[in-house]
Order: structure tokens, then C-alpha cells, then sequence
């Protein structure tokens, strides 16, 4: 036969009963006979199965399990089904233990990875080849892959996982080509979206608290009983994520000198190592970190900017993360569509109810660990993360004090500049991180919250100190808002001794009549009102309002805010007929310059009946307090703090005024109010509580009073401290509730300890002080003591007219006391 110069001659030549194929070029391969059988003929050998994944330790997830169950067991067509989840959530184990469990009807098993159109075909042809081991070495991988799909297509009873799905497409063709059969199809993948061939879609979510500890524990103690201090701390830690579960316990097991605990301050000290370190004979792609990695470089070739955004949302609180603090961080198809893409992997959860996303503490304790080895978590890349993530916040934080009380919308952001600070440490403070450290402080103190902003204020002013001029007013401002948190904190002499020192330096570098220096000058009195130095605070605040009304004018807000202040301290200081006319003024200008609506406005009318209350003049007082709880209420709201201490003034009208029953009505939703609102350990919730103890109190109520009261001083001195002086007040109280049940026994030690811790805390001419000196002369009086009683009311009577005047109310109830006692009647 001639030949076509440059053609290949192909020829088929059969010897025997053995089969060959003459390919290209010559080369002659043997086809076995088992070639030759129709693939819907072959049939699998008995128990065909490459399952081997068995957890070692399997906790928790019936649930899924029995939805498994529920859609998998039965006859009739395919059926598929998605299990889907962040990496490391436990996927691969659960189907693992369906099948091991729960999977036995099924034959013949075939697991298959499925993250790449490779892994998929190789699967499908290690599966041909187990079920004809003769033609793996003459058909290629990809016909072997075309005879393995061919045999599910033509065969029933079959169940085939897809683990570890990156790319839905990669899987297409076996889905679409067996749904005409009756096998079962699993698939597991980190990809929440795509699987609308799916009967059931399962998404699986974190182990529970009980779970994840005996995960570890179980794990910990197989070798024997071992020390687990820390457990649940670790679980916790941790977010109760199986694979970090796993990875810790299975650290822990190989280091038996190792506690939970030890564990938890390495995870602290040494995040990045941690994070990546696997045990001994655990494959370094099982950690945390490498699955990750892998899951980041798929996003990144989809979308770039969605690992951008993730680096910038893992300095936030995990959970519920306005779209305010990342819409803004590219343009809106570019922010769209990687929020689309990170929840798609599973490594963000939208809310698209309240525009918020969540994200796993994990993800974002490793995504903000520095790592030079990722590409993802260089140096480089997660300083400029947290700088952008701080940028964000800063934009997104009121900016003065009147917005902050006008715009609510904030308190959602403190719970991610809080995080933010928790995540960061100070050696990577900027500038506009002091501004948001003082901007946050500022909103947790305007809630009543000063524990949590001393620490912030601390390192804003550290932080100012090193990257601003300390006579900047920014420095200055926040050396100030520190000096409010100790005064809000109850620490008096260190609040008044930051203020002195801050205003003279305020004084020196920027002048008296600066903004900075005026409001450091009426703080300061402030301060002094607190610590019931009213001789110093009162000539303080005058000359603060005087050079106010100079400087600003008389209608500025800065102006009517001093006004308002004098009200209050003439009132505190018995100077009735000053208040009254100092409170009608400041509310009038208030009202014109400000609007009836303005907070400030709502403070004077509440400062001005307050004075009347103090008059007794309750008929006046009781309609202001009404008036400005309406308005605080539509304009605040009736959650906001400002509004519950208006409710709560209005209750103590009613008290004096003698209507007991609105008073306690009103006291009670109160407290239900500050307790649903603030918590139980705010500060105001605890004066709530005192308040509602003093109406019962009042209304003859000693057993509904008296537990209330046992309960204040109790959280007042776990929450507060024994010198805060809401505890002071509380034992007070307490002390006069066991007077008036007639149980001296009681009354007269706390009255004693009172005395003497507020001498000492607040100092001896603190009203408060010669309150609870004229309490103890009472008790004594009760218990019948008249040798005790009168030198000390005559000693009380000189300090009050010496400190308080003659005048004062506390001055006058002393020197009737005295004169009933020496002519033997009862004390008040």
C-alpha cells in the first residue's frame, strides 16, 4: 500500500481473544477484555467504598444529620444535596459521619475532591478504575473519567460526595448528566450560593458552647485525665469553631504540661504562630491559617477588593457591621460586589434586614495577625487596614457633643471602636486614632459608662502626648474628657487634680478666653459641684458664665450651658430665690436662642423645676418635668438616657408632692425601663432601683423597700467599689430603711461606717457628710442614746451654719432637731 507522504497509517490488528488498539504513530496498546463490556453491564464489586474519614471525636450536629437523613434516605431519582459553610466549620466531618453512620444502604461510596476540574476528573477516573482495575494503565485519565460518569449515569443506589467544591461549574456536567438515575450526590463546599440543583441546601454553623468544650476535653484526656482550667475560656476564644477546636486540642494532647489556660495566653501573645502551628502528625494545610490562605487566593482572582474589605472589617466587633463603615471604601458596584463574594465563600454573614454583616472572630483574629509568609497578611498590608478601618470610623463618629445627643445612630458603632481599640495596640496609634478613642470615650461616658472610657481617654492622651503638641487643643480637649471619666467614675480627687493641672497648662499656652480654657473652667467647677465644694464651684461658675456671655455673647449655647449649671449649683447650695431667677432666665434664652426641642432647652426646664421642688413648690415644678419628659421623649426617644432620668424626676415630684401611687407607678417603669435599656449594672439603673425603694419607702412599704435597698448596696459595691459615692449613698440608705423598721441593731453600725467613709472619701464639709452625721444622731436618738445625741447635734448644727449657711434646708432640719432633742422630744 503506498503511503501519503507526511499521513499516519493507523492499523487494528486482533490476535487471539486478547484486544489492541494501533494508535498514532505505530504504538500498539492491549485493550483487556473487559473493554469490550457495555459500562451499564459492569457491576460494582461488593462494599466499593474510598471512605475513609472518620473523626476521631464527633460531637453535636444531629440536626444536620437527620436532614441528611431526611433527604437523602429513600428510593427514587437522584437526589443532591449542599452542605455549606466557612472553612474549618466542619463540613467534610458531618457528611463523614452520615456516612459512617448513617449511610450503609448506599454501595458503591466514592468520595471525590472536588476543588478543581482536575481533582474532579481524577476522581471520577480513580473511581473507574476501582470498579475495572484493568484499565487503568491503558485508558487515559480523562476516558477513565468519561467511564466512571457513564457508570453513574447508568446504575442506581450509588452515592458520590463532592468535597471541597470551589467553583460550582467544576461539577456541572455530573449533575446535570445522573439526573435521570437514582443515586445520591453530596456536596460540601465553603460557597453558600450556586446550588439550585440541590433538594436540600444545609448550612452549618458553629458548635455550641457544651460541644465545642467536650470536643476539646474529649480530645485532651484520650491519654488519660489532664488538668482542663481554661477550657471553656479556649472554646469561647476560639468561637466554637470545630477546626480550631481540633487544632488546639490535638496541640494540647501532644503537650500534656499544657493547660487549656497555657494555651489561651499563647493564643493571646503569639496569635500568628498559633494560628498556623499544627501537631505532629497533623498536616500543616489543616491549620487554620492554610485554609484560609486558599480560600483568599480564590477570592482574590474573582474579586480583589473583597480581601481588601475583609482585612478592613476584621478590626471591627464581629457582629453587625454597618454598611456605613465599608460602603464607602470603594464605589458602590466595587463594595457590592465584594460583599457578595466574601458571603459566598461563607467568610461573612450578610443581614441585608438591617444592612450589617457579621463575620467569625477567627477570620478576623487571623486576617488582622500579620503574617510575612501570606500575601494576604503582610505587615504592610494589615497596618493599612486598621489605618483605613480607623479613617472609616472616625468619619462615621459624632463630632460634637450636641450631635452626639441629637443623632442615636451612633451607639451602633461603639461596640466596633471598642474592638477596633481592643485589636490595636498602641504602638500603632495615629492621630486620628486618638480622635476616635476620645470621640468613643466621650459616647460610653455620655451612657453613663466610665469604666470603659478611662481606658481609652488613657491611651488617646498617651497617644496625643507622642504625636501632637501638648498644647494643641485636641491634646487638651482629651486630657480634659479623662478628667470627666475619673470625676463620672466617682475618683473626685484625681478628676479635680487632672482638671487644675489641664487648665493652667490650658491658660499658658492658648490664653483665658479661649473656648478650650472656658470649657475647662466650667468643668472644673463642675468637678468641685460633685465633691460638694460648692464655695469653690459656685465663684467658678460665675466667672465661667461671665466670660462666656464676654467672649462668646449672651446667646451663645456655650453661654446658656454655664447659666443652666448655676441653676443647679444655687439650688444644691440653698440659695433658692438665686436659682429660681438664674433657672427662669437660662430656660427663656434657652427656649428663643435654641428651640423648645434642643436638649440643652429640656435641661434648663428640668434644672428650673427642680428648684421649685426644692421650694416646695410643686405646683409649678411637676408641670416643667412633664413638659420636658414630653419633649425629650419626641425628640430623644423613650429609650434615651435622658429621658429615663426625666422620668425619674418626675416620679420624685409626685414622691414629695405626696401622690405615692403615680410616684411608684412611675418609678417602676423606671427601673424596667433603665434595666431593658442600659442593663442591670448601669449606674442609672441603680439609682432607679434606689429610687423605687425610697417611694415604697415613703408610702410605709418597708418590706417591697427594704430588699430593694439590700440589693442596691450589694451591686453598688461589686460594680461601683466600697468609697464610690453611689455605694456611700446606698449604705445610707439602707441604714435609714433598717431606722424606720425600727431595727437599730442594724441601722446604727452602717450609719457609723457611713459617716466615717465619707468623711474620708468626700471630706467632712461635703453636705452628703453632714447628712449622714445628722442620720447617725437619729439612730442614736431611736435607740435611746440622749447622752450621745446632744453634743453631737450641737457640733453638727455650727458646721452646717458654717458650710451651708443658716438658711439651708439641712441647716434648718438640725436646729429643730436640736431643740426637740433638749426639750426632750423626738429627733427628725
Amino acid at each position: 500500500m503506498d503511503r501519503v507522504p507526511g499521513a499516519v497509517q493507523q492499523s487494528a490488528v486482533v490476535v487471539g481473544d486478547g484486544n489492541y488498539i494501533v494508535q498514532a504513530g505505530g504504538d500498539v496498546s492491549a485493550l483487556p477484555p473487559e473493554a469490550l463490556i457495555p459500562v451499564a453491564a459492569v457491576q460494582a464489586p461488593s462494599g466499593l467504598s474510598n471512605h475513609r474519614l472518620t473523626a476521631a471525636r464527633f460531637v453535636g450536629r444531629a440536626q444536620h444529620l437527620d436532614c441528611l437523613d431526611e433527604a437523602l434516605v429513600g428510593s427514587g431519582p437522584v437526589v443532591v444535596a449542599a452542605v455549606h459553610g466557612l472553612g474549618g466549620i466542619g463540613k467534610t466531618t458531618l457528611v463523614a459521619q452520615w456516612i459512617a453512620t448513617r449511610g450503609h444502604r448506599w454501595t458503591p461510596v466514592w468520595w471525590i475532591t472536588a476543588d478543581s476540574p482536575a481533582a474532579v476528573q481524577q476522581g471520577l477516573a480513580d473511581f473507574a478504575a476501582a470498579l475495572q482495575p484493568a484499565l487503568s494503565s491503558v485508558l487515559s485519565v480523562k476516558h477513565l473519567a468519561e467511564r466512571g460518569l457513564q457508570w453513574l449515569v447508568s446504575h442506581d443506589g450509588w452515592l458520590v460526595v463532592l468535597d471541597n467544591v470551589t467553583v460550582a461549574a467544576d461539577i456541572e456536567q455530573i449533575l446535570a448528566r445522573t439526573r435521570s438515575s437514582a443515586g445520591r450526590v453530596i456536596i460540601t463546599s465553603r460557597l453558600s450560593t450556586g446550588w439550585q440543583q440541590a433538594e436540600l441546601v444545609v448550612g452549618v454553623d458553629v458548635l455550641n458552647a457544651s460541644e465545642s468544650r467536650a470536643l476539646l476535653c474529649g480530645t485532651v484526656t484520650t491519654g488519660g485525665p489532664r488538668e482542663l482550667d481554661g477550657a471553656s475560656d479556649l472554646c469561647e476564644m476560639l468561637g466554637h469553631l470545630p477546626l480550631a477546636v481540633d487544632q488546639a486540642a490535638a496541640f494540647l494532647a501532644q503537650n500534656s504540661l499544657l493547660t487549656p489556660r497555657d494555651y489561651l495566653t499563647l493564643l493571646v501573645g503569639q496569635p500568628g504562630r498559633m494560628y498556623g502551628q499544627a501537631a505532629v502528625g497533623i498536616a500543616p494545610e489543616r491549620t487554620l491559617a492554610r485554609i484560609w490562605r486558599v480560600t483568599l487566593d480564590r477570592i482574590a482572582e474573582t474579586e480583589p477588593f473583597a480581601v481588601e474589605l475583609l482585612a478592613v472589617l476584621a478590626w471591627y466587633a464581629p457582629e453587625a457591621i454597618p454598611a456605613e463603615l465599608w460602603d464607602g471604601l470603594a464605589d458602590p458596584a466595587t463594595c457590592t460586589a465584594a460583599v457578595g463574594v466574601l458571603a459566598a465563600y461563607s467568610m461573612i454573614t450578610p443581614d441585608p434586614a438591617t444592612r450589617t454583616v457579621s463575620i467569625h472572630r477567627l477570620v478576623q483574629a487571623v486576617t488582622h495577625t500579620a503574617d510575612p509568609a501570606d500575601p494576604h497578611r503582610t505587615p504592610a498590608k494589615v497596618l493599612s487596614a486598621l489605618g483605613r478601618a480607623t479613617g472609616t470610623l472616625a468619619q462615621a463618629l459624632p463630632g460634637t457633643l450636641d450631635e452626639l445627643r441629637l443623632r442615636p445612630a451612633w451607639r451602633p458603632l461603639l461596640p466596633h471602636a471598642e474592638a477596633l481599640a481592643d485589636y490595636s495596640g498602641p504602638e500603632t496609634d495615629t492621630v486620628t486614632t486618638a480622635k476616635v478613642l476620645n470621640s468613643v470615650a466621650v459616647c460610653l461616658l455620655e451612657q453613663g459608662l466610665p469604666g470603659r472610657a478611662l481606658s481609652l481617654l488613657q491611651r488617646a492622651v498617651a497617644g496625643n502626648a507622642i504625636l501632637r503638641d501638648g498644647d494643641e487643643p485636641a491634646t487638651l480637649s482629651a486630657r480634659y474628657n479623662l478628667a470627666s471619666a475619673y470625676e463620672h467614675a466617682g475618683d473626685l480627687p484625681q478628676a479635680i487634680s487632672l482638671f487644675e493641672q489641664t487648665l493652667t497648662d490650658c491658660e499658658g499656652a492658648l490664653g483665658g478666653d479661649h473656648a478650650c480654657t472656658l470649657l475647662g473652667r466650667n468643668n472644673l467647677a463642675s468637678a468641685y459641684y460633685a465633691a460638694g465644694d460648692l464655695g469653690r464651684a459656685i465663684p467658678l461658675y460665675e466667672r465661667t458664665c461671665a466670660d462666656r456671655q464676654r467672649v462668646f455673647g449672651s446667646d451663645d449655647p456655650a453661654t446658656l450651658d454655664s447659666r443652666n449649671n448655676l441653676t443647679r449649683a444655687y439650688t444644691a447650695a440653698g440659695y433658692l430665690s438665686r436659682a429660681t431667677l438664674a433657672g427662669v432666665r437660662a430656660l427663656a434664652d434657652c427656649e428663643r436662642v435654641l428651640g423648645s426641642d434642643h436638649p440643652s432647652t429640656s435641661v434648663a426646664r428640668a434644672n428650673l423645676a427642680h428648684a421649685y421642688v426644692e421650694t416646695q413648690e410643686l405646683g409649678r415644678a411637676i408641670p416643667l418635668y412633664l413638659r420636658s419628659l414630653a419633649d425629650v421623649e419626641r425628640v430623644l426617644g423613650e429609650d434615651h438616657p435622658q429621658t429615663l432620668a426625666l422620668r425619674n424626676n418626675v416620679a420624685t415630684a409626685y414622691r414629695m408632692a405626696g401622690d405615692f401611687g403615680r410616684a411608684i407607678v412611675l418609678y417602676e417603669r423606671s427601673l424596667a425601663d433603665t434595666e431593658r435599656v442600659l442593663g442591670g449594672d448601669h449606674p442609672d439603673t441603680l439609682t432607679s432601683r434606689s429610687n423605687l425603694a425610697g417611694v415604697y419607702r415613703a408610702a410605709g412599704e418597708l418590706g417591697r423597700a427594704l430588699p430593694l435597698y439590700e440589693h442596691m448596696l450589694a451591686d453598688s459595691e461589686r460594680l461601683l467599689g466600697d468609697d464610690h459615692p453611689g455605694t456611700l449613698t446606698a449604705r445610707n440608705n439602707l441604714a435609714c430603711a433598717y431606722d424606720e423598721a425600727g431595727d437599730q441593731g442594724r441601722a446604727i453600725p452602717l450609719h457609723e461606717r457611713t459617716v466615717a467613709d465619707r468623711e474620708r472619701v468626700l471630706g467632712p464639709a461635703h453636705p452628703s457628710t453632714l447628712t449622714s452625721r445628722n442620720n447617725l444622731i437619729y439612730a442614736y436618738w431611736m435607740a435611746g442614746d440622749v447622752s450621745r445625741v446632744i453634743p453631737l447635734c450641737r457640733r453638727l448644727l455650727a458646721d452646717c451654719e458654717r458650710v451651708l449657711g443658716p438658711d439651708h434646708r439641712l441647716t434648718a432640719m438640725v436646729r429643730d432637731n436640736l431643740d426637740e432633742v433638749t426639750g426632750q422630744g423626738a429627733c427628725s
